[in-house]
């Protein structure tokens, strides 16, 4: 069964950009050759440590998700910790919930972005809410509703803020 996992590893700094991508496709090559598969790569960049790890301050931090098998996950591990670069590495299983809401937000932002324009002169026009021109915002005053400009507001219906004590 395929879960889905976070990796995040920090590099030392002193790695060059050509190791870091070394790194990176050591990691896909991995996953890959297990049935993974890698949904985004997030490259942080160099940042300050919270304490010093091996006598450096900074590290290049990058963050993975993807999907694996929980036997995968193991020779991952094992392959982050033999390489020297590697600092810190953690693998964590994703929340399935929060994976599928950020799948079906990111399926719904393609569609949208799918989808041909309307035309401005073919969009219906809102009258219910729209946002002030410029000649209300200038100086005229914009309208109010009726209900709430006559005050007809019970005084049941608006609790009490501060109970005052009687007096007695």
């Amino acid at each position: 069964m395929r879960r889905d996992y976070e990796l995040g590893f920090i590099l030392s700094p002193e790695v060059s950009e050509e190791q870091t991508r070394a790194i990176l496709d050591r990691v896909e090559q991995v996953v890959a050759n297990h049935g993974g598969q890698i949904v985004r790569v997030n490259q942080w960049g160099r940042r300050r440590l919270g304490y010093p790890i091996e006598r450096h301050r900074d590290g290049f931090y990058v963050f993975i998700d993807m999907i694996l098998t929980p036997e995968n996950v193991i020779e991952l591990d094992r392959t982050l910790k033999v390489s020297e670069e590697v600092l810190r590495h953690l693998i964590k299983r994703r929340d399935p919930k929060a994976v599928q809401k950020e799948r079906e937000a990111h399926a719904t932002a393609a569609a949208a972005a799918a989808a041909p324009a309307v035309p401005a002169a073919e969009a219906e026009p809102q009258d219910e809410m729209q946002t002030p021109g410029e000649d209300e915002i200038a100086g005229e005053e914009a309208e109010i509703p009726s209900d709430l400009s006559t005050g007809n507001v019970e005084d049941e219906d608006i609790p009490a803020a501060i109970e005052e004590p009687s007096e007695a």
